[in-house]
């Protein structure tokens, strides 16, 4: 288990090698504002509740990634079984990435990559598609990420799906740390719901 002093270097560690605190939230599995907290330990600003969620032993080991890949495929599956098949799975920009890479090729499907808005760099920070891996409009796609930490992200894919005429038939995570069940319509499915309990 790591303590808070061990993610204090971690985060520390990231910014110095040019991580945005948006890619630092996502190496960590931790919120931005836990982030924000863990770089800057502003006086008397109480610790914010989260969860880290450390599965660098599965993510580390392509075995495992492929196994765990699986699983999520499985699940899309059986919560959609007369569902139709994706023709693009979408991998959030990084976590995401190599289990949808693994599920696609599983599938017969094409790979997508979505970065983020907290990724981006630009003063008006948005989210975008990958210009060599992206969709087309009619595509039917599942989102994969490893957790969902607010549920921001995956809503701000499905609203740039919608919007670029693919249809997302469902958001699928290793973890989730909020209990989300939908967002805009579209099922989440997760391998394990994480709770807090203070």
């Amino acid at each position: 288990m790591s303590t808070i002093e061990d993610l204090i270097q971690k985060a520390r560690h990231l910014r110095s090698e040019g991580h945005s605190p948006g890619q630092i939230a996502d190496e960590l599995s931790l919120s931005m504002e836990t982030v924000t907290w863990l770089l800057t330990q502003e006086k008397g600003a109480s610790t914010p509740k989260d969860v880290h969620i450390d599965w660098t032993s599965v993510s580390g080991d392509a075995v495992l990634l492929h196994e765990s890949s699986m699983m999520l495929m499985s699940r899309y599956r059986m919560m959609q079984p007369e569902g139709p098949s994706p023709t693009a799975l979408v991998g959030i920009s990084i976590s995401g990435i190599p289990l949808a890479t693994l599920m696609a090729a599983s599938e017969g499907s094409r790979l997508a990559i979505y970065h983020p808005s907290k990724h981006s760099a630009a003063e008006t920070p948005m989210g975008s598609m990958s210009g060599n891996f992206g969709i087309t409009p009619g595509d039917t796609c599942v989102v994969v990420d490893d957790v969902i930490t607010t549920g921001e992200t995956l809503r701000e894919v499905v609203a740039y799906l919608k919007s670029h005429g693919a249809t997302p038939l469902a958001c699928c995570v290793l973890f989730d740390k909020r209990g989300i069940r939908e967002i805009e319509g579209v099922p989440v499915y997760s391998l394990f719901r994480i709770s807090r309990i203070d």
